[in-house]
């Protein structure tokens, strides 16, 4: 699942070049098995970069997560996950994405019974952030990808950065357990993680059987998914030296057929 190198390196514009053999492989492996891991040179690979340490603007979108809000919207009371919101929407059929007004986040109780069933208020995700480099490769990368899965589709996409502070013990990225995001496709990103352990991604069938399990270390490391044929959930991440900094930063995207 997670050895996806055998594609060309696009070149250019990513958005037009759908059909290059990279693209091609993680749509066929999603397609094919509901979900795929991806390591850190296939994805700078995919979003028309060199490997990590060079990928233009790659500092400064990670540094944006040092400007997170708490949620303060945790069933369990957590106060452990810092995080901001977007939302985008395309046309039938059409690749180039725009953003929504900014508007609150809403999930059924039945995706998310720990946080759902209430409207949650979120602070907006940068414009700047928005417009970054690194950002709008991921953005054309996800159209280029979820429009090949689904054609001809128009979507509302919602994006979300995510930190989880594990400073002062055992946090968990997905309090609300194995789940479906209750949208069509989702594309997670590790941006960061720092003085932790554990925080293993696992993949169910909707009938619970476990598919796979991957720990996601790297920065760069992705994972994309059809949230319709799977669910995920990610264990609890530990702190590794408790007086230090610790936490596990990523970002989320989701697409809805609308």
């Amino acid at each position: 699942m997670d050895n996806i190198h055998k594609g060309a390196v696009p070149t250019g514009n990513l958005a037009p070049q759908i059909h290059t053999p990279l693209i091609a492989d993680v749509c066929n492996e999603v397609s094919r098995n509901g979900f795929v891991f991806m390591q850190p040179a296939t994805v700078a690979a995919l979003l028309n970069t060199p490997v990590p340490g060079s990928v233009r603007g790659w500092e400064d979108f990670r540094l944006t997560w040092d400007h997170l809000d708490q949620d303060a919207f945790m069933g369990d009371g957590g106060t452990y996950r810092f995080r901001r919101y977007a939302t985008f929407f395309t046309e039938q059929g059409s690749r180039h994405w725009q953003p929504r007004p900014h508007q609150p986040h809403y999930q059924t109780t039945a995706h998310n019974p720990l946080n759902g069933g209430i409207v949650r208020h979120f602070a907006p995700i940068p414009v700047h952030v928005c417009e970054g480099l690194v950002f709008s490769a991921v953005m054309d990368l996800c159209c280029a990808c979820f429009n090949v899965m689904a054609a001809h589709c128009a979507w509302h996409i919602e994006v979300h950065q995510f930190r989880i502070d594990a400073s002062k013990g055992a946090a968990s990225p997905t309090p609300e357990g194995v789940h479906r995001d209750g949208v069509d496709f989702v594309f997670m990103l590790l941006v960061s993680r720092v003085n932790v352990m554990e925080g293993e991604t696992s993949i169910y069938d909707n009938d619970h059987r476990l598919l796979a399990k991957h720990s996601m270390i790297h920065e760069l490391e992705a994972a994309m998914l059809n949230d319709e044929r799977v669910r995920h959930g990610v264990s609890p991440v530990i702190p590794i030296h408790p007086d230090r900094p610790a936490y596990r930063d990523v970002l989320v995207v989701t697409f809805k057929k609308r």
